[in-house]
C-alpha cells in the first residue's frame, strides 16, 4: 500500500480508526449536526469528538468552521502539540478551465482540504522534487487531473431512467444525493435546484455530469419535481424537511409530490442472493407514515403551496391492492419498486410531462434506486 486514506466511522475520540496511532496527517471536514445521538447535541460536543483523531505532534488541517467548533478544535490541537491549519477554499480558476469532478459549490471547500492533505503527505514522506503548493497561483497537473476526474456514486449524481419505455430518457431523471443531515440537506437542495435549471436550459451554473450522454430535452414538455425520500429513524424530519423546502423555494423550486418508501437494503444481507425482502404487507411503514405526517404539516402550512394539477397525479387514497397511502402532497408506498413503477407510469401516461426526481435522505435508498434503475 502506497498510501491509505482512512475515514472515521462517526466521531474520532472513540472511533476504531484510532488503532492507527501515528498517521502522516489528519483532516477534519465541515462539521454539522450529524449522529447527534452518539456525538452530542451541540457543535462544541461534536467538535470535541471529531478532534479525537488528532495525534500528538501530527499536523492537522480543517476548513472554516463555526466559531464554537473551531475553538474546540484549536484547544484540542494545542493540548497535543498539533499544528492545526485552516485550508482555504480552492480557487476554480486554477483548474485550467475544467470543473471539479464532484458537483456542488461546497466541493471547492473539500477540494482545498484534499489538496493540503495530499501535499502534506507528499512532503512528509520525502517525495523528491515535490515543493509545497501555493494554492493562490498554481496547481500541479496531477492535482488538477485528480480533482477533475474524481467521482463518487450517490453524491450529486444524475441518472436518466433508460429502462422507462418513453420517447426520451430525459422524461424521467433521478437526481441522487445521500444527504441525511440538516447541513447536507441544504447543500443537496442547492445542487438539485441549480442542476434542474441547467438541464431545463434555464441556467448553466452547475458542473454535474450525467452517467451517460446528456439527453436532449424537449422544450415543449413541462418539468415537474418529485421527492423520493427515506431516512433512518434516528434522523429528525422536523429539521431536514424545512432545510430542503426553504432552500429549494429560494430557487423557485417546489415539489408536486413527496414519495416515502422503506429501504430495500435493510431487509437483506449484503451479497446475499437467497434472502428475499418481505412482501409489501409485511413491511412496517410506521416510520414512513410519520415522515408523511411531518411533510403534510409543513407543506400545508406554507402559504401559496401549489395544488396538484389533477391530470398528473390521480391516486385513490389507501389503495387496498398496493396499500398505498395518499395525501394531498405525498404518498407512502410499501416498497421502492412500486414507487418506481408509479413514476414510470406517470410519465408514460402524460406525454407532455418530464419528471425530475430528487432521491435523498439515505445512502441506502440511493443505492437501492441505483440497483433498480440501472438494471
Amino acid at each position: 500500500v502506497d498510501v491509505a486514506v482512512i475515514e472515521v466511522g462517526l466521531g474520532g475520540r472513540i472511533d476504531a480508526t484510532n488503532v492507527v496511532q501515528t498517521p502522516i496527517v489528519c483532516g477534519i471536514t465541515p462539521l454539522g449536526y450529524d449522529h447527534t445521538e452518539i456525538l452530542g447535541n451541540t457543535l462544541e460536543a461534536i467538535a470535541g469528538q471529531k478532534a479525537g483523531i488528532f495525534k500528538k505532534g501530527v499536523p492537522a488541517f480543517t476548513v472554516s468552521q463555526p466559531h464554537e467548533a473551531m475553538q474546540v478544535l484549536k484547544d484540542k490541537a494545542s493540548q497535543l502539540d498539533v499544528h492545526l491549519q485552516v485550508a482555504s477554499q480552492l480557487d476554480g480558476n486554477l483548474l485550467n478551465g475544467l470543473h471539479l469532478g464532484l458537483a456542488g459549490e461546497h466541493q471547492y471547500v473539500n477540494a482545498g482540504l484534499a489538496i493540503m492533505l495530499s501535499s502534506t503527505w507528499l512532503q512528509r514522506t520525502g517525495h523528491p522534487g515535490f515543493k509545497s503548493i501555493d494554492q493562490t497561483s498554481y496547481l500541479p497537473e496531477q492535482f488538477i487531473k485528480g480533482l477533475t476526474t474524481a467521482s463518487l456514486q450517490g453524491r450529486a449524481q444524475v441518472v436518466p431512467d433508460r429502462a422507462c419505455d418513453v420517447n426520451s430518457p430525459s422524461d424521467l431523471v433521478y437526481y441522487m444525493d445521500g444527504a441525511h443531515s440538516p447541513e447536507s440537506m441544504e447543500v443537496c437542495a442547492n445542487w438539485f435546484s441549480l442542476a434542474i435549471k441547467e438541464d431545463d436550459g434555464q441556467q448553466c451554473s452547475s458542473s454535474h455530469k450525467l452517467d451517460d450522454s446528456r439527453p436532449i430535452n424537449d422544450p415543449r414538455k413541462d418539468s415537474e419535481q418529485v421527492l423520493l425520500f427515506n431516512c433512518m429513524p434516528v434522523r429528525d424530519p422536523q429539521l431536514l424537511f424545512p432545510r430542503l423546502l426553504d432552500t429549494c423555494a429560494g430557487h423557485g423550486v417546489s415539489f408536486r409530490k413527496a414519495l416515502f418508501v422503506p429501504n430495500m437494503s435493510i431487509y437483506t444481507k449484503v451479497g446475499s442472493s437467497s434472502s428475499l425482502p418481505p412482501t409489501d404487507s409485511q413491511v412496517d411503514l410506521s416510520w414512513q407514515l410519520t415522515l408523511q405526517r411531518v411533510w403534510e404539516n409543513i407543506t400545508c402550512g406554507e402559504k401559496g403551496n401549489p395544488e396538484s394539477n389533477g391530470h398528473v397525479y390521480d391516486e385513490g387514497k389507501d389503495n387496498d391492492e398496493t396499500s398505498v397511502t395518499s395525501c394531498k402532497n405525498s404518498i407512502v408506498f410499501p416498497s421502492l419498486p412500486l414507487a418506481i413503477k408509479y413514476l414510470r407510469d406517470t410519465v408514460k401516461q402524460n406525454k407532455s410531462l418530464r419528471l425530475q426526481v430528487l432521491v435523498t435522505g439515505s445512502l441506502h435508498l440511493v443505492g437501492d434506486v441505483m440497483k433498480l434503475v440501472k438494471k
